[in-house]
């Protein structure tokens, strides 16, 4: 039932249904109340109606702000994300009210972006804000429709695949000995493990000498990026690697932090006249020596730590010579 009322010169029409709260909206005049209370009644009488009360009175900024403090934080990408997200909440489109994240919104959004930022980074934020919407409207009731899956994103940048040659690799480490000493000891053999087990980054700042399993020849990676933990069979040259270390007070096998270490190669690499190399890259070398003794890709992905065949065959880079001779 519609029922309306002139109130300061304006007409509001409030609609009551069973089973609905009771809305209201103001309007300039009558004709345009009783429209609305049609269409609103319709809507409800067939159940596509959607109350939008909080979605127009919510801050997408707000909203940002209460996923950081109540999700953001629980994950292992804290640090990054919320400062990712926090600088998207100073973004003019964070003033708008959650109502108002139309598919246009966000593709004007999207291509002003491109235009400072790479693709890569602007897929990553239209994922932030798919995020976001679909647990404000799961957890906190903000019925609103995710716009995101009618914007286009951006195509996905072709993935790396910088293989360092024989003679680039040993002008890396000739780069990385230490020559002084006081130079850290510690990134020439962490450089080495690397391109032996295709840890990540972090897995290998985080092992620890009580995760070695000098019997099994196994290192125990107790958290990864994907969140599970795994077991990775370690090579001779790996564990030859490890005897030759000293051990620090501290428990890790390589006590150095994620600064140091990006800040150490980046001079190594300038100094061996390296082009376009990051340490992530010998994630990718590793990957593909390894694929040479696992052929089987289920075996392969379980030392990877690679959820997805797709993902692993991006890290996979075959030598075309190779697969000539096998074929014959």
């Amino acid at each position: 039932m519609a029922t309306f009322r002139n109130r300061h010169g304006k007409w509001q029409a409030r609609v009551t249904r069973k089973g609905h709260q009771p809305v209201s909206k103001s309007f300039h005049t009558k004709q345009d109340a009783e429209r609305w209370a049609r269409q609103l009644e319709s809507e409800m009488d067939k159940g596509s109606y959607t109350n939008l009360s909080v979605a127009e009175r919510t801050v997408f900024s707000e909203v940002i702000e209460r996923y950081v403090q109540t999700v953001t934080l629980q994950t292992r990408s804290m640090k990054e994300d919320t400062f990712r997200l926090r600088a998207l909440a100073r973004h003019p489109i964070a003033k708008l009210h959650m109502a108002a994240l139309t598919p246009i919104k966000i593709a004007a959004y999207r291509d002003e972006r491109l235009k400072i930022v790479s693709p890569a980074s602007v897929i990553r934020e239209l994922s932030y804000f798919s995020s976001i919407i679909n647990h404000a409207r799961r957890e906190w009731g903000i019925n609103i429709t995710n716009p995101l899956p009618l914007v286009k994103r951006p195509p996905a940048p072709q993935g790396r695949n910088r293989i360092l040659s024989d003679n680039e690799l040993s002008r890396l480490y000739a780069a990385l000995t230490p020559r002084v000493k006081n130079a850290n000891r510690w990134i020439l053999p962490l450089t080495k493990f690397a391109l032996e087990t295709a840890m990540r980054r972090g897995e290998l700042l985080a092992l620890r000498w009580e995760h070695i399993n000098w019997q099994d020849r196994t290192a125990f990676i107790a958290l990864t990026k994907n969140g599970e933990s795994r077991t990775i069979p370690l090579t001779s040259a790996a564990i030859e690697i490890l005897k030759e270390l000293p051990r620090n007070l501290s428990g890790r096998i390589f006590p150095v932090n994620g600064t140091t270490l990006s800040a150490s190669i980046e001079r190594a690499r300038a100094k061996a006249k390296l082009e376009d190399f990051h340490f992530h890259d010998l994630r990718h070398m590793a990957i593909t020596r390894l694929a040479e003794k696992l052929p089987n890709l289920i075996e392969l992905s379980a030392v990877s730590g690679h959820k997805s065949l797709a993902m692993l065959k991006r890290y996979y880079h075959p030598n075309p010579a190779q697969l000539a001779r096998k074929l014959g």
